[in-house]
């Protein structure tokens, strides 16, 4: 086996983040180096709280967390605590940490980071703000990055808080732009065209609570929120969790499939925050994307509950195939 990757993950947890960080915690592939938060789902310090709850859920108070920007580069900040719940992780209302504090200075902690250890990755599951930040002021340090992957955008797939924006590039769109515009490599892209077939459903809550009641205890008190609100406003029994593929497809990227392309980001009116996608050339334009559009949900799953939840095979195989749908 390779070594793990070093990596920063620069999220707003939120409920998805949270069982995004569950996922690279648990997986050898991934070294994680430290935490940096945006102002996204919950304000940035908010999330930094909830990052910590995580990581001594985990075990892992050892790795750092840091608080991102707190605002928007232009727009007014619009949270997403209407999905995630007053405290970001579906109103549960887990203790607060005392044994650490979170530090400041997310983008300072990132662009140190990258300078003194370049092979480190970053992987975006937020608004881009900490990113656009890093780009306008230290751009040379991402030019040492093979791979820069994020959850955010939309190709065909409608948006999530208007007609055409997913949230992360719709909360602050401006910032959105500047990283498609400016990433010295090509951004992998983990939209809502693969996520939203990502959906974790109670029969899938039922099925951790019996293979770790420890894991399932706690994806019980952060998920509840977020099924009345997909039923509410989606009728989907369950919920779509976005951003653990992202880290899956991190972790293997033989889960996702999709096609290069020009992509940039509307920044202002109806299509704020809307990826624009040239998938027919028309601008001629280099490809500065790779738009991922199918998934393999059988090998997440799998990925995921060996995982997040220590589910083993041969039973692990014959149980998702009942999970998503499958004859016995």
């Amino acid at each position: 086996m390779n070594a793990p990757i070093d990596v920063i993950i620069d999220c707003d947890p939120g409920i998805d983040d949270s069982l995004a960080l569950l996922l690279a915690l648990n997986s050898p592939e991934l070294n994680v180096i430290g935490i940096t938060t945006i102002s996204g789902n919950v304000p940035a310090r908010l999330g930094a709280n909830n990052a910590l709850k995580i990581l001594q859920f985990a075990g892992r108070l050892d790795i750092p967390v840091y608080i991102g920007e707190s605002q928007p580069l232009k727009v007014d900040y619009i949270s997403a605590q209407d999905t995630h719940g007053d405290d970001g992780l579906g109103n549960s209302q887990l203790p607060n940490i005392t044994a650490v504090k979170p530090h400041e200075d997310a983008v300072d902690f990132i662009i140190n980071t990258l300078t003194v250890k370049p092979a480190t990755r970053v992987l975006a599951l937020g608004p881009l703000t900490n990113i656009a930040k890093v780009l306008q002021t230290a751009l040379p340090v991402f030019q040492s990055q093979n791979r820069f992957v994020l959850m955010g955008g939309n190709y065909k797939s409608h948006g999530n808080c208007s007609p055409v924006a997913e949230y992360n590039f719709w909360c602050d769109p401006d910032a959105a732009r500047i990283v498609f515009n400016s990433m010295p490599q090509t951004i992998e892209m983990v939209g809502l065209d693969v996520t939203r077939k990502i959906v974790f459903t109670p029969s899938m809550l039922s099925y951790i609570q019996r293979t770790d009641p420890k894991v399932g205890w706690l994806m019980e008190k952060i998920t509840k929120f977020y099924f009345d609100f997909h039923w509410e406003y989606e009728k989907i029994i369950g919920c779509v969790i976005n951003d653990p593929l992202a880290v899956a497809y991190l972790i293997d990227p033989s889960i996702l499939t999709g096609f290069n392309s020009y992509t940039t980001i509307a920044n202002q009116g109806v299509s704020r925050g809307q990826s624009i996608v040239d998938d027919h050339d028309f601008w001629h334009h280099q490809p500065n994307s790779k738009i991922l559009t199918n998934v393999d949900t059988n090998k997440f799953w799998h990925l995921f509950l060996t995982r997040v939840a220590n589910a083993s095979e041969p039973q692990l195989s014959a149980t998702l195939n009942q999970l998503l749908g499958g004859a016995e």
